[in-house]
């Protein structure tokens, strides 16, 4: 009788471990296939756009306001240095797009999308605040950290001396060196309004992995 009762026990502990692993690696599978369908999306983009932007003999730089988030953030109240969402013809998935942006270093492709909001930045990256897309001045792209390969996630590999490339809508391409990343809070906007020397820069913001704190890389044309 006791033999029975302890086999029972003992069938019931396998019966929740299987359904368990068996939960899990449903999540895990599900977790793949939705990370492969939005990078293969984004990099089939991406390709496209620079297709388009390279046969599109009209398509010319246009002036455009700022672009900033759509509640009150520690970056309202700055003084923006320029024409910041540019010209938008092409859109993705619904959002307008300012250009694509390429890291090699840790295979990323994705479009920049011309706002911040809630959606978008479940999307996509996107423009928070600046010069605009391969103008001059410092322009801060802003995107999630899931901690899954998404969006900026793998942004804490990258290292001084990567490279980013960037194509805005008139097709022009240019090459970013990074030469800063540091860590700090998420309402330190100091090095936004930042001397470039003439040139363009970008600013990748993200979140760290335990949420603590930014994660800020800095790149610039060389």
């Amino acid at each position: 009788m006791f033999e029975s009762k302890y086999s029972k026990v003992l069938t019931a502990i396998l019966v929740i471990v299987i359904v368990a692993i068996v939960g899990l690696l449903g999540f895990l599978a599900f977790d793949f296939i939705q990370n492969y369908l939005v990078t293969n999306d984004a990099s089939d983009f991406v390709e496209d756009f620079k297709g388009e932007t390279n046969s599109d003999e009209n398509t010319t730089i246009a002036d455009a306001n700022t672009t900033n988030t759509d509640n009150t953030n520690p970056f309202e109240g700055l003084e923006s240095t320029g024409n910041g969402s540019g010209s938008t013809t092409r859109t993705y998935k619904g959002f307008g797009v300012l250009g694509t942006m390429e890291i090699p270093a840790t295979n990323f492709k994705y479009p920049i999308l011309e706002k911040v909001t809630k959606k978008s930045i479940e999307t996509a990256v996107a423009f928070q605040w600046g010069a605009g897309v391969n103008q001059v001045g410092n322009t801060v792209i802003i995107g999630h950290n899931y901690r899954n390969g998404l969006f900026f996630s793998n942004n804490k590999k990258l290292q001084i001396g990567d490279k980013i490339y960037i194509t805005d809508n008139a097709g022009t391409e240019m090459t970013y060196t990074i030469y800063d990343k540091f860590e700090t809070s998420d309402s330190d906007t100091s090095f936004y309004q930042r001397d470039t020397a003439g040139k363009p820069e970008v600013t990748l913001s993200t979140c760290t992995d335990d949420s603590s704190a930014r994660l800020i890389i800095l790149a610039r044309v060389e």
